[in-house]
């Protein structure tokens, strides 16, 4: 039996056009004493599967199981008992108890339960991740990842069935959080203690068994044993597959360039003919307007002839005596 399975598990915010699908149709088995790591870029729905398995989170479809437990039919009451019981969570923050000690801290979820923690079994898990010395310093006494390791130990006081981290090296040096996936990966193959851890650093991931892979909601892929650059590389996205040769248009015959005019000399240079101009929009030709008649002159009155002048009778020439 997996200690957990998805089956199309969907979670939706929100509802109508406004609504934001988180996971999308996401089914997923993670079978007893393995270490998976869960990955993918900002907003694709990692911490919502976590949750979502962890029973933090209802889904909006689908089944989870844990252990072969229904979770979506569970009170909240019933919930609340299964997560106490049988599900350890570690996170980016710590989330320790400033006024208690490292012990305090470890022993609170079986004091929440009702159950008195044996002193025994708190130092036992301190000492399992390295801090039996530091029992009784409160946080602020504490380096980051001692936090961060006491958070482990209280995670493990109940005994778990699913042990699930959410970044739970992202506020740790590089150093220090070596130490603890160290941890993880030792508590999987010695105790076989299932383990889910969402990250988005490739050398974390590394650490564990599978990685997943998820984009907008869905599983986009898993590697299984991979080392850090190949994690690294599916992350960023595999090689883009060729595509399929897409149809050229014919092509046009080439047309031969055409030889320098030499310039012409000045004998030769005629005047140039102006240029005629682009014809604009066609204007329909407007009807010929009517001419107003001209009127007609009167006539002009005859002039009156001078009257003819009748010739004088000539004088008899005088005869010579």
């Amino acid at each position: 039996m997996d200690a957990i399975n998805l089956r199309s598990v969907s979670r939706r915010h929100g509802s109508g056009d406004r609504a934001v699908v988180a996971l999308d149709e996401v089914s997923l088995d993670f079978p007893r004493g393995t270490f998976t790591a869960v990955m993918g870029p900002s907003g694709s729905g990692k911490s919502t599967l976590l949750q979502c398995a962890a029973g933090l989170d209802r889904p909006t479809s689908g089944s989870v199981l844990l252990g072969g437990t229904e979770l979506t039919g569970l009170s909240e009451t019933k919930l609340t008992l299964l997560r106490r019981e049988r599900v350890g969570f570690v996170f980016q923050a710590f989330n320790l108890l400033p006024s208690l000690t490292a012990e305090q801290n470890v022993a609170l979820p079986l004091r929440l339960a009702g159950r008195r923690p044996p002193r025994a079994r708190v130092r036992e898990v301190l000492d399992r991740v390295g801090l039996a010395d530091r029992a009784r310093h409160r946080p602020s006494e504490l380096s980051g990842g001692q936090q961060q390791r006491v958070a482990l130990a209280r995670a493990l006081i109940t005994r778990p069935d699913v042990l699930f981290g959410d970044e739970p090296t992202g506020a740790l040096d590089s150093r220090t959080g070596h130490t603890v996936l160290a941890l993880l990966r030792a508590m999987v193959d010695e105790e076989h203690r299932t383990t889910v851890m969402v990250t988005h650093d490739p050398v974390a991931a590394s650490y564990a068994d599978r990685v997943v892979f998820l984009v907008d909601g869905r599983v986009a892929g898993e590697l299984t044993g991979a080392p850090a650059t190949d994690i690294a590389t599916h992350l960023t996205g595999p090689e883009t597959p060729p595509s399929s040769p897409r149809t050229q248009p014919p092509e046009q015959p080439e047309t031969p360039p055409s030889r320098p005019h030499a310039p012409p000399s000045k004998s030769e240079t005629m005047p140039s003919e102006p240029q005629a101009q682009q014809p604009g929009p066609k204007t329909p030709p407007s009807p010929p307007q009517a001419q107003p008649p001209r009127p007609t002159p009167p006539p002009s009155p005859p002039q009156a002839q001078p009257p003819k002048s009748e010739p004088l009778p000539s004088e008899p020439e005088a005869q010579p005596c």
